[in-house]
């Protein structure tokens, strides 16, 4: 009888780690300790006698790979250097660099990174297009796009056809730049990123004899967040773990929420149709969460149709109820955040076990700005702070030579922006206009057009029409409408050539259009961004505490005591566009439950009673579709899913 040593894990984690072998799918609810059982599932089978050469460990992240490979070795007490851990990218580097010879590459081949790959594309255009309109995509955008196409593994037609419409009558181009793309790169003898997966899928799946020596050498593979995988890793797997069919995969359908970068759930979804003699193990105990906050999201997740069911089951006493807030509008909801984490930190709650959460960046605005004003230390996780932003600056740059002629910085940051036009040139033509009383008159002069290169005049003739407009337009005194017609007039065409998230920069622009709304002058306008960007912190604060501010995307995996998730109502969360993809509501309702289940102690929920935009005025807005679902499968279970406060005035 097989003795099993005293380790601490409950009994769904036992059954997990103590299984002899074979294909297991082991569905691990939020909170419910995955982690752990895949390091002592490790620990077990070097227990057993596995070498740990012979285990390969595929993680999301290369930090998760060392903190449960440093964790098997306090477990064992051994050193375990031949183990193969880490991401896929970096485990099939190691199989690359033993192979590379058979697919044409060197085995000392160099890995480009993101601009290094730009540039080599940008070569690639020089030499296949050599002429080209302003709206061709640029090398970034081309690259991005590319990338999308492999991760997906979709044709480059299909891909543009379905997310870059835009960019159609570009095709033909595009695929004979991708194709000059991938021979540069064998005859430079480097790979990008994506191509590690590429590369060595395609040593797997085309020569018999690597894909068998790495099939009989590993006899086992563990893979951790499987639902995040996408299609080439997912075979790649597969080919892996076929000699022995020892392969574990720990995921949850639940938070699969990033096929905007080409993970694909369905990997976790039809592992039992892939391996029928499977056995399926949930890890249903969750140590994080209040009953009363996974009974939130219990009653959410189930409206899901495509998915392994599960109930999330709490260790923890009970504890406050989830709080749903409807306010007046958007700087209402602002106003009670800052307000409630002012409170919280009074009764002794760490600024950095406080979390807010949101759909989209642009969502965020209004609470940055309320917690700068209140002087609350905040972080942005999700990318930067809003103002920051270079498509915020970049538009504001429109504006500030409008009220400030003699804006060097503003001047440079829009001249910057035109085709075959340099710092050489933009010094040339500053020099030129900053030597006058009125800068902005100088340049709209028609002798500005001899100071740039003959390639360079249309773009510099469409920069003074722009500018033109704004002023004749009247939008001194109309920043929201400034801001409008500085999209209308080009910034948006250069936001789609040059970045694939251009709809969510869009999107960014329109807030900061309906924010500018009650402001009577671009001066004040500005001012107002301008103070509330705020000189650069003290490198002595650093390190204080902060409130975190993130998407949900960015906070998965992640834990707060208090959680606030802002906008929640209809278009916001589920976000409107994402609802035109067949399966995007049920992935948007799988965000909704990873962040209810990111909050260990209590959950704020809110949204605006009323939203105001420029463009459709003052309009009411719905509550989220899934309040609602939550509010129907409770009534009929009799019981109350979270507080109620509406309208509540801060």
């Amino acid at each position: 009888m097989t003795r099993y040593p005293e380790w601490d894990l409950n009994e769904e984690q036992k059954a997990v780690v103590f299984q002899p072998g074979g294909p297991l799918l082991v569905l691990a609810g939020a909170g419910s300790g995955k982690t752990r059982t895949l390091t002592y599932r490790v620990a077990w089978l070097m227990q057993l006698g596995i070498s740990p050469s012979r285990i390969m460990l595929a993680t999301f992240t290369n930090k998760a790979a060392r903190s449960m490979l440093s964790r098997v070795m306090e477990i064992t007490g051994s050193s375990i250097p031949m183990l193969w851990g880490g991401t896929f990218h970096s485990l099939a580097h190691r199989i690359l660099r033993r192979h590379a010879d058979l697919i044409g590459y060197g085995k000392d081949f160099t890995i480009v990174d993101a601009e290094d790959a730009t540039q080599i594309i940008n070569f690639c255009l020089t030499d296949k297009i050599a002429r080209r309109d302003a709206r061709f995509p640029k090398g970034n955008l081309i690259r991005e796009v590319w990338s999308l196409c492999v991760n997906t593994h979709r044709t480059l037609e299909d891909c543009v056809e379905e997310r870059f419409p835009h960019l159609i009558q570009y095709l033909e181009d595009m695929k004979m730049v991708v194709e000059s793309y991938g021979e540069r790169k064998r005859l430079l003898n480097v790979m990008d990123f994506d191509d590690l997966l590429v590369n060595c899928h395609r040593l797997l799946s085309e020569f018999d004899e690597v894909r068998s020596y790495y099939a009989e050498h590993f006899q086992h593979v563990l893979i951790d967040e499987y639902q995040d995988i996408n299609t080439l890793q997912g075979e790649i797997a597969d080919m892996v773990a076929s000699g022995h069919c020892n392969i574990m995969v720990v995921g949850d359908d639940s938070q699969s929420i990033y096929s905007f970068r080409g993970a694909d759930y369905r990997n976790i979804l039809t592992f039992p149709e892939r391996y029928r003699d499977c056995q399926i193990f949930r890890l249903e105990t969750n140590y994080r969460s209040t009953p009363e906050i996974l009974q939130m999201a219990n009653l959410s997740i189930r409206n899901n149709n495509r998915q392994f069911p599960k109930v999330l089951r709490a260790i923890r006493r009970g504890g406050r109820k989830p709080v749903l807030i409807q306010v007046r509008n958007a700087t209402r909801q602002a106003e009670f955040v800052a307000k409630k984490i002012e409170e919280l930190k009074q009764t002794g709650v760490n600024f950095q076990e406080i979390a807010v959460l949101y759909r989209a960046h642009y969502q965020s605005m209004e609470v940055q700005m309320e917690l700068v004003r209140r002087g609350i230390p905040f972080e942005i996780r999700s990318g930067i702070r809003f103002f920051e932003q270079a498509h915020i600056k970049d538009v504001a740059a429109y504006l500030r030579v409008l009220v400030n002629g003699r804006d060097e910085m503003a001047w440079r940051r829009i001249l910057n922006h035109l085709e075959k036009v340099g710092p050489a040139t933009i010094g040339r033509v500053w020099q030129e206009i900053g030597q006058v009383p009125d800068p902005l008159a100088e340049f709209l002069s028609p002798k500005t057009i001899n100071l740039v290169p003959r390639a360079a005049r249309s773009g510099l003739e469409k920069l003074q029409k722009l500018l033109e407009g704004l002023l004749q337009g009247g939008y001194i005194s109309n920043p929201a409408g400034a801001i409008s017609y500085v999209i209308e007039q080009g910034y948006g065409d250069y936001l789609a050539t040059n970045y694939t998230d251009y709809r969510d920069r869009l999107d960014d622009l329109v807030h900061l259009s309906d924010f500018a709304i009650p402001f009577p002058s671009l001066g004040e306008f500005l001012n107002e961004i301008a103070l509330l960007t705020g000189p650069a912190e003290d490198t002595a604060l650093v390190e204080q505490e902060r409130v975190v501010l993130t998407t949900i995307h960015q906070a998965k995996g992640l834990e707060w005591q208090v959680v606030f998730v802002i906008w929640v109502a209809e278009g916001k969360l589920p976000l409107a566009r994402a609802l035109n993809d067949p399966e995007g509501e049920e992935e948007e309702r799988r965000l909704f439950y990873v962040a209810i289940t990111r909050a260990k102690d209590q959950l704020y929920l809110s949204y605006p009673a009323v939203e105001y935009s420029r463009t459709e005025g003052y309009g009411y807005v719905l509550p989220s579709r899934f309040l609602k679902e939550i509010q129907v499968a409770a009534r009929k279970e009799q019981i109350e899913p979270f507080e109620c406060l509406v309208n509540e005035e801060t």
